[in-house]
């Protein structure tokens, strides 16, 4: 079951995006529209904020990467011009360490992790649809959180460019991010009730 609505079948560029109402939730992905749907639950906003939270806690005295929460724009294209990007992403989380991937829009290029929240609506789109495109354009960790099953799977990218087999994690782990030496994300904290 895919629940996301897509606009009529054409392609889209970031400049047609751009334009549409600022109180809808869409994401481009090779030129195909996805209306994401109405706002995140309550439990995936306290995840979402608490995930933050340790990471913005561990990058307060870090210059060289930082960390941002939907919605913000993540523009996966080698093109500049607006009417040339055919794929923009509002992931969950995202963590840029190339700062010069930054501009007011968010961040135009590959971040380096990139965290998705999964809700029942967004399953197959997170597991499929977005892990194969984060792969494609070399997202160095991609992370899924499932709120209900209080788990996150972790996906590295290894040198031959392909995600490794995801490491798997409980409420009960911490998870070392790849990333940083001395990040841990207390997954206790994350899926406290």
């Amino acid at each position: 079951m895919n629940p996301l609505a897509k606009k009529e079948s054409c392609e889209y560029s970031y400049s047609d995006y751009l334009k549409w109402p600022a109180g809808e939730r869409w994401e481009l992905v090779q030129g195909v529209a996805c209306n994401m749907g109405p706002a995140p639950s309550r439990r995936h906003q306290e995840i979402s904020g608490e995930l933050f939270y340790q990471i913005k806690g561990y990058l307060q005295n870090n210059k060289t990467c930082k960390v941002y929460d939907a919605p913000f724009d993540v523009r996966l294209s080698p093109k500049t011009k607006d009417e040339d990007i055919k794929t923009v992403v509002q992931p969950d989380l995202v963590v840029v360490c190339d700062l010069s991937k930054l501009d007011d829009r968010g961040c135009l290029g590959s971040p380096d992790l990139i965290i998705e929240i999964i809700s029942p609506s967004t399953i197959s789109w997170d597991y499929i649809t977005k892990l194969s495109l984060y792969e494609k354009n070399k997202i160095k960790e991609y992370w899924i959180v499932h709120p209900v099953d209080k788990t996150v799977m972790v996906f590295k990218l290894e040198k031959n460019n392909k995600y490794s087999k995801p490491d798997i994690y409980t409420e009960e782990n911490r998870i070392k991010v790849g990333l940083f030496t001395e990040l841990e994300i207390d997954l206790k904290k994350v899926f406290a009730d």
